[in-house]
């Protein structure tokens, strides 16, 4: 059993290092030390006789062979541990659907998702919790989350992820910022302006590039939650963004929510889970959220009565 616990401590760590690009990262993640995660890795490729990752000063990534190992394995990885956990909840685990929420983003959705799947299966319970962006992976894999709402998560294997709405943007000013009083501001209003963005919360690094290379404001990662990036704005010292959802329903003191007004300002709203969940409650979510984007999409518009051209010719319609 020694040899199986050791075998799984690496396999733990050399997950942790995929999911998050970083034997830094994984360390946190797993509360251990960082040279603890890299022998256990180096102790797994001498075991394979294989290189796993490519190492630089940016962090880790998988080689061609680790990527192949790791798409072959990981599936079996996570059925191993789920047996030796004896991870088998019951009836009682089977009527509740575990949601996690990634961002300040696309809780209106969710809101109204949560209450339509409350109204159409009331015998099953919904349990809310917010997850950070690191940990996400590993609870939809290890099934302590059934699925995650979040903007910036990048597919893995064995998750499905589907884009179920899409949330315009907005930016918290100070009260005393020069842009307080319009009624929507761009990018590049914000070109003297620092955005601040919690190291906490979930980046979504198209949006952060196209702001740096579009003239918008100047991105700094603070060291924060996302109320002390909140209590910085209201101090003047930058500004930050949120979902619409979050910024119609929040209030906060000193400060103003403007619409962005850019192409760049629109942002999805992703849902991840995982593939191979059977679980009958979490497919009815899925499958509830799939219903309601059908129900908002367009359809095609009627015709009317009027006068309607055609090939250069105009001719009457009639009702």
């Amino acid at each position: 059993m020694g040899q199986v616990n050791n075998t799984l401590r690496r396999l733990d760590h050399v997950f942790a290092a995929v999911d998050h690009g970083s034997l830094r990262q994984a360390a946190r993640v797993l509360r251990v030390r960082e040279s603890c995660v890299s022998r256990n890795i180096v102790a797994l490729e001498q075991l394979l006789d294989m290189q796993l990752f490519d190492r630089d000063v940016h962090g880790v990534r998988l080689t061609e062979a680790g990527r192949a190992w790791v798409d072959l394995v990981r599936a079996h990885y996570e059925g191993l541990r789920d047996a030796l956990a004896g991870s088998s909840r019951g009836h009682q685990d089977a009527r509740t659907v575990r949601i996690g929420l990634c961002a300040q983003r696309g809780g209106t959705f969710v809101a109204r998702l949560i209450d339509r799947f409350g109204r159409l299966h009331p015998d099953i319970c919904v349990a809310i919790e917010d997850v950070p962006v690191e940990q996400c992976l590993a609870a939809i894999r290890r099934r302590r989350l059934d699925i995650v709402f979040t903007h910036g998560l990048e597919n893995a294997a064995l998750c499905r992820s589907e884009i179920f709405a899409h949330e315009r943007l907005f930016v918290l000013l100070p009260c005393s910022h020069p842009l307080a009083e319009r009624p929507a501001v761009t990018w590049v209003d914000l070109a003297d302006t620092r955005l601040l963005v919690s190291g906490a919360s979930p980046q979504d690094l198209g949006l952060l590039e196209h702001i740096a290379a579009n003239g918008g404001p100047t991105v700094q990662i603070c060291r924060a939650s996302e109320a002390t990036v909140i209590l910085k704005v209201q101090l003047g010292q930058g500004v930050t963004l949120a979902g619409e959802g979050f910024a119609r329903t929040v209030a906060i003191d000193a400060t103003v929510w403007k619409p962005i007004d850019d192409r760049n300002g629109i942002r999805s709203i992703k849902a991840v889970w995982l593939e191979s969940n059977p679980k009958r409650a979490l497919l009815r979510l899925v499958g509830t959220a799939r219903n309601m984007v059908t129900a908002t999409r367009p359809g095609p518009t009627p015709v009317k009565a009027g006068r309607m051209e055609r090939r250069g010719a105009i001719s009457e319609i009639t009702p």
